[in-house]
């Protein structure tokens, strides 16, 4: 029984001893939210929300052409197109990201740090699966490029018409 006792004093103690901890002031204590760690701007999840800026040295890019018509395709066709760019300025480029306006267009861009003067290519493909009707559907897709230029974001756009054929009637 003295020993029961004994255990549930030291826990009451305990408690007590936690929970009136003098070591810190009341304004550590009660940290305004603002303050606290905040897990939707942590750098992995920023990352995933927007692409990482380069830093450093700004260079200047320069398309050959930002929009190319592809025409009229038949739905669920594939387009494909290279978009030749230069380097213009007197900085390495670096484009840290490419992104389609949808999951429909799909960029590839050169990962290594283009030198000035020198040319890379960015290939775009579009998948026009469900994107036709009858009589065409005006299609308009564009990439986001983030880079080290000025400004951050440059624009390609793919454009044309996707048709669908008219369904057979059963006579």
């Amino acid at each position: 029984m003295k020993n029961f006792m004994f255990l549930f004093v030291f826990a009451l103690v305990s408690l007590v001893a936690c929970k009136s901890d003098t070591s810190t002031t009341s304004a550590e204590r009660s940290v305004p939210a603002t303050t606290q760690t905040n897990t939707a701007t942590t750098p992995a999840t920023a990352k995933a929300a927007e692409p990482v800026v380069p830093t450093g040295p700004v260079t200047t890019i320069e398309f050959e052409e930002d929009t190319y018509d592809y025409g009229e395709i038949v739905d669920g066709e594939k387009v494909k197109h290279v978009y030749k760019f230069k380097n213009t300025g007197e900085n390495p480029l670096i484009i840290s990201n490419a992104k389609g306006s949808c999951g429909c267009t799909v960029p590839q861009w050169p990962r290594e740090p283009i030198a000035p003067g020198k040319s890379g290519e960015i290939e775009v493909v579009f998948d026009s699966k469900n994107k036709g009707k009858v009589g065409g559907s005006p299609q308009s897709k564009r990439v986001t490029l983030t880079a080290n230029t000025d400004p951050v974001n440059s624009y390609l756009t793919i454009k044309g018409t996707v048709s669908k054929p008219e369904a057979a009637n059963p006579s």
